[in-house]
């Protein structure tokens, strides 16, 4: 069983706040302080800054609180991987962006469980950032993200090959065209995810590349969700940036058309990334195919 004191640890970091964090663990607020105190003695070190009445963790604060929730996601992993083998099946808990989420990786991890007696999936979507971090911390089995980084102790096996392209509705002015410029986007209402995903980040590091800066564009709203920003793209209320892989099902419908910006290329690579010690490459070969065989039901 994990120590106490490190649960309780986490419950404060995650509430930021010792009085909810005794609420939520039904425990008194002075136990939740002498956990925090008993840590602190026992590291020797201050985990929390506590001096002006806010919520500050310290840097040594932060090293313990990473290292206690990779020992709570190992502790959680190997309950899970017991009781599995009890019961003879897998779970997997697999993080994805909420772009990926809307290209064809839920279909094929659907069907990717259906030929497979056993395995159960259970899809995380969040932030790249917060992914990763899941992901080292043992939260998450994988996740299939957009790009890469460079880090010991990961691995990286690529899925797919993906490209921004413009989306726009069928009954735009721009639906018949082979390819649009960069100036004729300016005159267009833009929807655009948020200035923190990689889908945003990649468009505007382009436009950068061209001496370009977004302020420089009609964006009329921004929003996380790739699936309201279709509806909305389809209803013509405007055009947006998307991976083509997002909008596969509409495409093949005739509900959206994609089409290149002249000088951007926005090519991206989406990956499956997994820690070093994740052993099951039969797993991941499983999912590459589940995901090519329904790619081809797209084309």
């Amino acid at each position: 069983m994990l120590d106490q004191k490190l649960l309780t640890l986490l419950e404060v970091y995650e509430k930021k706040s010792f009085s909810k964090a005794s609420r939520s663990l039904a425990i008194t607020q002075p136990a939740v302080s002498q956990h925090i105190k008993a840590l602190e003695e026992e590291f020797g070190v201050k985990i929390f800054d506590r001096s002006n009445s806010k919520f500050i963790v310290t840097k040594e604060g932060e090293m313990i609180i990473q290292t206690a929730r990779k020992m709570l996601g190992m502790y959680n992993l190997l309950l899970q991987d017991l009781s599995d083998r009890k019961e003879l099946v897998e779970h997997l808990i697999i993080g994805v962006t909420h772009t990926v989420e809307s290209n064809p990786i839920a279909e094929s991890l659907a069907r990717f469980c259906s030929e497979n007696d056993g395995i159960s999936i259970k899809i995380i979507t969040d932030s790249i950032k917060n992914l990763y971090k899941q992901l080292r911390s043992y939260e998450l089995d994988m996740i299939i993200v957009e790009g890469r980084t460079q880090e010991e102790g990961l691995k990286f096996f690529m899925l797919d090959t993906d490209y921004l392209c413009l989306a726009v509705s069928p009954d735009h002015p721009f639906a018949n065209r082979e390819l649009i410029t960069l100036r004729e986007l300016k005159s267009e209402n833009l929807i655009l995810r948020l200035p923190n995903s990689g889908t945003r980040n990649l468009f505007v590091s382009h436009l950068e590349s061209n001496n370009m800066n977004i302020n420089e564009f009609n964006v009329i709203l921004e929003l996380d969700n790739v699936a309201t920003i279709k509806d909305l793209i389809r209803r013509n209320f405007g055009v947006s940036i998307l991976p083509r892989s997002a909008c596969l099902d509409e495409i093949k419908k005739g509900k959206i058309i994609v089409l290149p910006i002249e000088n951007l290329s926005m090519i991206r690579d989406m990956n499956i990334v997994y820690r070093s010690d994740f052993v099951q490459t039969d797993i991941l070969r499983g999912i590459v195919k589940a995901y090519n065989e329904t790619l081809r039901l797209y084309k």
